[in-house]
């Protein structure tokens, strides 16, 4: 099973940016980030494709967040500019290693998760 690893909360101003890494220690076909702020479901912000480096966005991020993959690394990243307070959460990765049909902004398409990462974003 692929592990993975997020890195690159924390605090910032609205208005800053962050980013987000997520390790993969092995191959993936798909790679999502989610995620979760205090009494709200888990919700799908991005994904991209590892190999045809197709991405995906929710609306409320288009324009602001871009997700970008580094092979050499192994690594997705989300690079998170005009940060708003309602982009406060728990960030997750997820990995998928099987292509097929999927909904990819379902949780359970994905086989692993990372543990999250912080995000705050102060006003």
């Amino acid at each position: 099973q692929v592990q993975l690893v997020e890195s690159g909360g924390g605090l910032v101003q609205a208005g800053g940016s962050l980013r987000l890494s997520c390790a993969a220690s092995g191959r993936t076909y798909t790679v999502g980030w989610f995620r979760q702020a205090p009494g709200k479901d888990r919700e799908f912000v991005a994904r991209i494709n590892w190999g045809d480096g197709v991405t995906e966005y929710i609306d409320s991020v288009k324009g602001r967040f871009t997700i970008s993959r580094d092979h050499a690394k192994n690594t997705v990243y989300l690079q998170m500019n005009s940060l708003k307070s309602e982009d406060t959460a728990t960030y997750y990765c997820g990995a998928r290693w099987r292509g097929g049909g999927y909904n990819p902004r379902v949780e359970s398409t994905y086989d692993s998760w990372g543990r999250g990462s912080q995000v705050t974003v102060s006003s």
